[in-house]
């Protein structure tokens, strides 16, 4: 008598598993992706204890003292985000949106160090070399590789063993060996755990590119970065022209460093000190705009805070926020009206990180509350006050992590007038001096 067989459906995109058939996957919402495989016969498994063998353990006290080698690129915010540089046998994922810079980021990497191979399946061998008279790079020693099959990357890995191995992009790889359509999940995932395997047996670092869709697509990065060792995001606006280099998981240092560049026409340049580059273009004597100093892991960043406040003519009062928590805003509002007594609901505010920088820290809050108050009141702050501090409900100014420094960065910088947990508890004393 035959096991019984148990119906298994699975969806060809995203590999969601179900016992009933759907027109619809309930995981991703794709329309027709639902297939009924061969089953599962319904039958005792034994123990899989019972059929292993016990492995070899290690105390940490063998382990200690070890160190992770890192190599250096020779581009300092790249090396920075990493942790101090490339890792042998290592596995990272470089993510971010169409256009925002990845290529040319991995091309200028490849230009820095001796014997890397660079594999795409997106550009021709005369499309990279373009890019890289544009750009204004030699890079004699680079191995370009026009190739999509995995085991033809792997095979020519192996015979190049180069100091770095650059795949551009994860999505055009496929193998006739995994099933699904090259760029789905399927292909995908067997893809990376594939390079991860071959990454760890050889020690060869390994870089692959993955695409960020707009409307989120299921076969993006985000299924890839529990395999991988690192995930590296690209940030930026492409109207603006700064670029973060972001970790999101790093097994090989921490993951709050960020590296900033600067995109121009003869590529990605490093921008050494953030601060200056972001308050290069700050009008003084303007009322609304106000300096406060964020932390990027161990880096201190000084961004400037505008405010635009105008009377409302009919229904509710408008808030918008640039680069800030909309949120977070509508509250500081509140304590403003509430606590410091500063009438807010008869006008809209309009709020904006110059830069196009993203705050996310509640550090700006003092920054934002006397940017408000001074475009309420139409009078303009001292060019060099910085203010730094979370606003908490009751008005009062608390501490952030990390005060000190953030305060030697100010006056590294000329800010001689410092607004903070250390010269004033509540922000009516400073609004009482300043105003």
């Amino acid at each position: 008598m035959s096991a019984k067989t148990a119906a298994l459906f699975i969806c060809t995109k995203c590999d969601a598993q179900s016992t009933k058939w759907s027109g619809r996957c309930l995981e991703c919402g794709g329309w027709g992706t639902v297939a009924e495989t061969a089953g599962v016969p319904e039958t005792k498994k034994p123990s899989p204890a019972a059929a292993g063998r016990p492995g070899k353990t290690f105390s940490l006290a063998e382990l200690k003292g070890s160190k992770t080698a890192h190599r250096p690129t020779g581009i300092a915010e790249f090396d920075r985000v990493l942790g101090g540089g490339l890792v042998p046998g290592s596995l990272a994922l470089l993510s971010g949106e169409p256009g925002i810079g990845k290529s040319t980021l991995l091309l200028q990497v490849a230009a820095a160090l001796p014997n890397v191979l660079y594999a795409s399946g997106e550009e021709s061998a005369e499309q990279v070399a373009l890019r890289f008279e544009r750009l204004g790079l030699a890079a004699p020693t680079l191995k370009f590789l026009a190739e999509t099959d995995l085991t033809t990357v792997l095979a020519t890995i192996d015979a190049v063993k180069p100091s770095l191995a650059i795949i551009d992009s994860i999505q055009t790889l496929s193998s006739p060996e995994n099933g699904g359509a090259q760029g789905g999940a399927t292909q995908i995932r067997a893809m990376t755990a594939q390079l991860m395997e071959y990454a760890k047996k050889s020690g060869v670092p390994m870089m692959i590119v993955g695409q960020v869709t707009k409307d989120g697509d299921v076969a993006g990065p985000k299924t890839l970065e529990h395999l991988v060792d690192v995930v590296i995001s690209f940030e930026g606006d492409r109207s603006s022209n700064y670029r973060l280099l972001r970790t999101a998981k790093n097994r090989f240092g921490a993951t709050d460093e960020v590296g900033v560049f600067e995109m121009g026409a003869s590529g990605l340049k490093e921008v050494a000190n953030p601060s200056s580059f972001f308050l290069s273009d700050r009008s003084k004597d303007v009322p609304g705009s106000v300096v406060t100093c964020i932390m990027e892991g161990t880096r201190p960043i000084l961004v400037e805070i505008q405010a635009l406040a105008s009377r409302t003519t009919f229904g509710y009062p408008q808030r918008r926020a640039s680069g800030f928590d909309a949120n977070r805003l509508q509250v500081l509002l509140a304590v403003m009206t509430e606590r410091l007594g500063i009438p807010t609901q008869t006008h809209d505010v309009h709020l904006n990180v110059a830069g196009g920088y993203k705050v996310k820290e509640p550090a700006a809050d003092a920054a934002v509350v006397l940017a408000v108050a001074s475009a309420l009141s139409g009078k303009s702050l001292p060019a060099d006050l910085v203010a730094i501090g979370e606003v908490g409900l009751g008005g009062e100014l608390r501490a952030v992590p990390m005060l000190d420094k953030r305060e030697a960065e100010a006056k590294r910088l000329n800010f001689t007038h410092v607004v903070s947990a250390n010269g004033a508890k509540h922000l009516k004393e400073a609004l009482a001096k300043l105003f």
